[in-house]
C-alpha cells in the first residue's frame, strides 16, 4: 500500500508525536512520513533485505525480524502505535501477532485487503479466485497466505478483547463508511485493549 492519498489515510490515524512501531514496514515510506509530517519517532520491522536497505536509505530505523517468531524484544506498551499494514495476510499466526499488537502497542492499526469487496465475490461467484488491483495475483503465487474480510476482523478483534476505536474501508484512496465490507477494497481498523 504506498499510494500517497492511502498512506496519509493512514497517518492522519496515527497521533502526532507518537512512538511508532510498524510491523512489515516496506522501504520506510509510511515511518518517514510520520516522522516528517506528524513528528513521530519509531521503527520498522522488515523481512526483506531489499526493503531493510530502502529504510536505511531513507534515514528509517529498522530491525531486520521475521515477524512470525513474535515480538518478545519489546516490553508491553512500548509504543504509543503498532502499524500492520498489509502484514497481517501475510503471516503464519495472524491472531498471534494481533495480539502482540495490542501488548506492545497502546493502539494498534491494521489494514489488509478486503476479500469481500464486491469485485471478489463476483469473482468468487463465477467459480474463480479473484484478482484486482488489490489482490493482483493468480490463487498459485500470492503471497498472501490467508484472505479476510472487514466483518472478520470485526469478530476476531471482539474474540481478543479490542475495542475497535475507528473502522472504515479505503476504495481508491477514498474512505468508506458505508457498507466497506461490501464497497471497499481495503479494511482499516484502530483499536485498543479493553
Amino acid at each position: 500500500m504506498s499510494d500517497r492519498t492511502t498512506m496519509q489515510t493512514i497517518a492522519s490515524l496515527v497521533p502526532p508525536g507518537s512512538r511508532v512501531l510498524d510491523l512489515g514496514c516496506g522501504d520506510g515510506a509510511l515511518l518517514d512520513l510520520l516522522r516528517r509530517e506528524r513528528g513521530c519517532s519509531g521503527y520498522g520491522v522488515e523481512i526483506a533485505d531489499a526493503n531493510v536497505l530502502g529504510c536505511v536509505k531513507r534515514g528509517v530505523d529498522v530491525i531486520q525480524l521475521n515477524l512470525d517468531e513474535g515480538l518478545s524484544m519489546f516490553g508491553d506498551a512500548s509504543f504509543d502505535v503498532v502499524l500492520q499494514i498489509d502484514t497481517l495476510q501475510h503471516l503464519r499466526n495472524a491472531e498471534t501477532m494481533l495480539r502482540e499488537t495490542a501488548r506492545v502497542g497502546k493502539l494498534g492499526i491494521v489494514a489488509f485487503p478486503n476479500f469481500a469487496h464486491w469485485p471478489n465475490r463476483l469473482s468468487v461467484l463465477r467459480g474463480r479466485m479473484p484478482v484486482t488491483k488489490r489482490l493482483p495475483y493468480q490463487w498459485y503465487d500470492t503471497p498472501n497466505i490467508r484472505v479476510g474480510t472487514f466483518k472478520d476482523f470485526e469478530v476476531l478483534a471482539t474474540r481478543n478483547r479490542l475495542a475497535i476505536l475507528d473502522a472504515f474501508g479505503l476504495q481508491e484512496g477514498r474512505e468508506v463508511r458505508v457498507l466497506p465490507n461490501l464497497r471497499a477494497g481495503t479494511a482499516v481498523f484502530k483499536f485498543e485493549r479493553e
